[in-house]
């Protein structure tokens, strides 16, 4: 491009040639000159603010700071609320944690002043060289990281809690106490001499002696499937725990449950007698495992928590347990059964 001068005072016209790297260089220096100009005047406007008493200025000037404070406080005010936010959440679920772990512990039968969720735990050592100051981004990280731990940590939490309670149930319907709060063992599991005839015989149960009316308490849950007068083992009751396993409780006296019933660990079922085929007061107490008998010993690893003599009937059941070489019986023969309220 060429620009052509042309004045009277001239004796000829001029000509110009504007290439694009003058006219680059030109908008390159007009910028230039621009932002020289408004940082003097920047710089001088402040100088005056700071110095003078310059009413327009110093009005403009605090106008200006006045903004930029109130960004900032408004910057600040929603960063604070969004991590109050996230405080409160992380607070819930730490309750929520608390809690999942108070009945973990319960479950898992840890003591509670083994491990107490109240009591913040020591932390300690030596400040790292490179130890700063948090930033409101890292703190916000921070915050969130710590959130996402609590969330997952509650999740393992919930998958203990049901583990646990699911083995308690299946722990509720295995046999692991003696069925009374008193008594010992007469005869145990295995060959022994027949009290009537003197004869070798299997015995395929525990008995334990005890006087008449001596309460009788089912050894795990179950469903009554049997409470009968049989000609060998008297008033008997029979609880089926489930998955095979089954429990009979013979020569009571008197029977306080009926066919159907639903019975809890624990409850009394019955008291001791000596109804049926029978030499005195006792308990005979059979395992059976798909209809056939077992050592009760194997099961019966706990005894009830009334019981006064535990060491000595735990001593007399171990004494009386031969293994599990010994041949079972043949079930026992079906007979009518009577219901439990004429007997």
């Amino acid at each position: 491009m060429q620009i052509i001068f042309v004045d009277r005072r001239l004796a000829r016209a001029r000509t110009l040639t504007v290439t694009r790297m003058r006219m680059a260089m030109l908008a390159l220096g007009l910028s230039a000159l621009i932002v020289a100009v408004a940082a003097g005047m920047f710089a001088v406007v402040f100088r005056l603010a700071a110095e003078g008493d310059v009413p327009v200025v110093h009005s403009v000037v605090s106008s200006v700071m006045r903004a930029q404070f109130e960004r900032n406080e408004l910057y600040v005010q929603n960063n604070v609320s969004a991590m109050a936010k996230m405080l409160g959440d992380i607070q819930a679920r730490l309750l929520r944690l608390d809690a999942l772990g108070e009945r973990v512990s319960k479950l898992a039968g840890i003591r509670p002043e083994e491990f107490n969720f109240h009591d913040v735990p020591g932390r300690g050592g030596p400040l790292a060289a490179d130890a700063h100051s948090l930033s409101m981004r890292e703190l916000q990280d921070q915050v969130a990281k710590v959130g996402q731990s609590v969330e997952q940590r509650a999740d393992f939490m919930n998958v203990v809690e049901s583990e646990l309670a699911a083995t308690e149930a299946r722990d509720a319907l295995l046999p692991h106490g003696t069925p009374l709060s008193v008594g010992f063992v007469g005869s145990g599991y295995g060959m022994r001499n027949d009290p009537f005839t003197g004869q070798m015989s299997m015995h395929t149960g525990e008995d334990f002696a005890a006087p008449v009316g001596t309460p009788i308490f089912a050894a795990a849950g179950g469903v009554v499937v049997s409470a009968e007068l049989h000609p060998d083992f008297g008033n008997m009751v029979e609880i089926d725990h489930g998955k095979g396993l089954s429990t009979m409780y013979a020569h009571t006296s008197h029977m306080m449950v009926k066919i159907g019933d639903f019975v809890r660990k624990g409850q009394k079922i019955a008291e001791v007698g000596t109804t049926g085929r029978s030499t005195g007061p006792h308990l005979h107490f059979e395992v059976h495992v798909n209809g056939v008998p077992q050592n009760p010993a194997k099961y019966l690893a706990s005894l009830h928590p009334r019981a006064p003599a535990a060491g000595d009937v735990t001593a007399a059941l171990r004494a009386h347990a031969p293994g599990d070489s010994l041949p079972p019986t043949p079930a026992r023969p079906a007979v009518a059964a009577v219901p439990a309220a004429q007997l």
